[in-house]
């Protein structure tokens, strides 16, 4: 059933490749756990106190309470399409709980820090030099996720209306603007790649110095070496200019909506996050403005 539910994750649900990757990680941990434990050999059949005492274990192992509420998703999704299909009659999972998690505000590089990394950093004067510029200035222009920028093709860039086309989470289209900086880079970027042999083996816009379609680790290697140049915030990955993105519009006054649209999210409270890394602005225009300050 394991199999099953896999292709149900991926062609009804639309889940992304990762998280159903992450799934079928999860549930062979599961599997592994509940056949030493119990002598169970599928987890199928799994009842309450099983699951319980597996996520228990994961919690001993010292697991990050985020990590382990994932994977109690993933059960719960699990045993709910056991359920749907009428393999089980209960869901064992009604009575588990997710962790309590810590929330901490998202980490951002100062705009200052970002100003000097695009425009007076020197970048070299090569294809991968055009490449890597090419990355960051889409990962901090357009706030546009990992996976986003992986996926993103020759076709979704359109230069005349100024805009990509971006494949988000649940395989959901949204089209975001961008600037004439980014098109002016991104043009030389395109003469420079159908200058070398790669050029026409490729249908995706980001590519390797092979020509190939860029992967996880390659674009987290090229953020960090840029950004360790400019800042010296605990993280530096991609993930870390996409939320720069979003505090630094709405530091520059940008409607709460508009920024949720153009990040992807599917709901506000997702985005009011970053209403917090904004204290700095709201002091200052209190100071500024009101008349007791």
């Amino acid at each position: 059933m394991v199999n099953e539910f896999l292709t149900y994750l991926s062609f009804e649900k639309r889940y992304s490749k990762h998280t159903t990757v992450s799934y079928k990680n999860d549930l062979s941990n599961l599997s592994d756990y509940l056949l030493i434990t119990y002598e169970l050999s599928t987890p199928e059949h799994a009842n309450y106190p099983m699951l319980r005492s597996w996520i228990v274990t994961l919690v001993d192992q010292e697991l990050e309470p985020k990590s382990i509420n994932r994977k109690i998703a993933c059960l719960r999704s699990y045993y709910h399409f056991l359920q749907k299909k009428e393999f089980i009659t209960k869901d064992p999972t009604l009575k588990i709980r997710a962790l309590k998690v810590k929330k901490s505000l998202p980490v951002f590089v100062a705009e200052e820090n970002i100003t000097d990394l695009l425009d007076k950093f020197e970048f070299a004067d090569s294809f991968e030099g055009l490449r890597d510029k090419l990355v960051l200035e889409l990962l901090y222009g357009t706030g546009i996720r990992l996976s986003e920028l992986i996926g993103l093709k020759n076709a979704d860039v359109n230069m005349f209306q100024k805009t990509i086309k971006v494949l988000g989470k649940g395989n959901k289209e949204r089209i975001i603007p961008i600037h004439d900086t980014f098109i002016t880079l991104a043009k030389a970027y395109t003469i420079k790649k159908k200058s070398e042999s790669f050029s026409n083996n490729t249908e995706f816009f980001v590519v390797t110095n092979n020509g190939e379609q860029v992967y996880p680790m390659f674009i987290y290697r090229l953020v960090r070496m840029y950004l360790d140049q400019v800042t010296t915030v605990d993280k530096r990955s991609p993930h870390v200019l996409r939320h720069t993105f979003a505090t630094h519009l709405l530091n520059k006054g940008a409607d709460l909506n508009a920024i949720k649209d153009l990040l992807g999210h599917t709901s506000l409270a997702a985005t009011q996050v970053y209403t917090h890394n904004s204290i700095d602005k709201l002091k200052a225009i209190f100071d500024q403005a009101h008349p007791k300050s």
